[in-house]
């Protein structure tokens, strides 16, 4: 049998190393064909340990595979063994990763309990110091991740970049016959840094299985470039990110359209959403954005999937809207208990649609799906099970009773007693 002419799906996965990051007997594999990983950021004051532990057990919760903390002063390096112990209390068993600029080779040293907590530590090459001290204190972490089989995050930001290694490349550059332009410039500085750094580790003595690269920008495009030179140039697994990405709607569709076309081509190991928090609101957003750009796209699946209509002038009922929005939330709160009760329930999908127009065929598709009474319509809803119509609801109850079904479906799809 011929395979259809028209290609769908990503390209495969890019060839790279496969690192390992571990807590316990719990172990994160970046790289080498493992699925992309989802990894966050607190934002608390790391020396606030309970504070620092209740965020990363929320993060935790959401579904982020990897925390990162700010380690910044001798008071947050001396409460990383706190924080960590208190997850452990707690059985969050999630890998906690130290994030240094600066001072990470004077905390990492004397700190050793923080050192040994943590499971990965992030190293910025733009910061870890100037002239001869910038050697000699990339070394010392280096040194002390060796020491106590850490992996490493080679981080670069533009932010934050080596200068000295920019004004070697623009020398560089001033002599060619055909200069770069100064975009060209800095997109050869982001990536020469991050392999330099990696190349130089592996000289001190870590192994090259132990490192991951970033090169991190805050523009779409830009982003796209970096990264597609970097997969080029190295076998280092990649983590992703549009740094400074912005809030609300604008981070989202950043971090989506820079992402998606990476990820579609099969470069990326790990993501971070890097959003602004919008005043009082919920840090796990990151998260959550982040398992929908991978399940969307079809590289992973997190949560059972709600497809709703968006409406239009056959719809003026809010009723499909409220449902839609009950629904998906009550199935991504369900997924902590659901994850390791009902295997396999992640791939469900679950249609709200609003009117007569495409409600039933939607609704077939999917493994249950509602039709919702539009404008002039009968007030009933029918419900359909595996693409075949198993009932009609009515009355001012069809969400509660609609949630009953998906219950139902759910015990009866995915529970242990459905081979029985």
């Amino acid at each position: 049998m011929s395979s259809s002419p028209i290609a769908s799906g990503p390209l495969a996965r890019r060839n790279s190393r496969r690192v390992v990051i571990s807590h316990g007997a719990r172990e994160i594999i970046v790289g080498g064909g493992a699925p992309v990983m989802v990894q966050s950021m607190t934002n608390t004051d790391t020396a606030d340990a309970i504070g620092t532990a209740i965020q990363i057990k929320e993060l935790a919760r959401a579904g982020s595979e990897i925390v990162r903390l700010t380690v910044n002063t001798p008071e947050a390096a001396a409460a990383v063994p706190a924080i960590r112990e208190q997850l452990d209390r707690m059985g969050v068993d999630v890998p906690l990763v130290g994030d240094f600029h600066y001072n990470g080779h004077t905390l990492l040293t004397d700190y050793p309990e923080c050192a040994q907590a943590l499971s990965k530590y992030r190293i910025n090459p733009g910061n870890v110091g100037k002239g001869a001290k910038r050697d000699t204190q990339f070394a010392q972490m280096i040194e002390v991740a060796c020491k106590y089989d850490k992996p490493v995050r080679i981080g670069v930001n533009w932010g934050s970049l080596d200068q000295a290694l920019l004004a070697r490349i623009m020398d560089e550059n001033a002599g060619r016959a055909e200069p770069w332009s100064a975009q060209a410039v800095m997109y050869e500085a982001l990536v020469t840094s991050a392999i330099e750094n990696a190349q130089r580790a592996e000289e001190l003595g870590m192994a090259g299985d132990k490192i991951i690269l970033s090169c991190k920008v805050s523009g779409v495009q830009d982003l796209i470039a970096v990264y597609r030179e970097l997969a080029r140039r190295c076998d280092y697994p990649l983590h992703l990110g549009l740094t400074e990405a912005g809030m609300g709607s604008k981070g989202i569709v950043a971090s989506t359209a820079a992402l998606s076309v990476l990820l579609q081509e099969g470069i990326g190991d790990t993501i971070r959403i890097s959003l602004t928090p919008e005043p009082g609101g919920d840090r796990t957003k990151e998260v959550v954005v982040g398992q929908e750009i991978l399940q969307t796209m079809g590289l992973r699946k997190f949560t059972p999937m709600v497809i709703a209509c968006p409406g239009c002038g056959r719809t003026t009922s809010t009723v499909f809207q409220d449902l839609a929005d009950k629904i998906q939330t009550f199935l991504r709160e369900q997924m902590p208990v659901w994850k390791g009760k009902y295997p396999g329930v992640e791939a469900m999908n679950v249609a709200v649609m609003g009117c007569i127009v495409n409600g039933p065929g939607e609704s077939k598709h999917a493994n249950i799906g509602i039709s919702l009474p539009g404008t002039g319509e009968s007030p009933a809803a029918p419900v359909f099970i595996d693409g075949e119509k198993k009932m009609t609801l009515r009355g001012e109850r069809i969400a509660e009773e609609f949630q009953n079904v998906v219950l139902e479906y759910v015990e009866s799809h995915y529970g242990q007693g459905r081979h029985a």
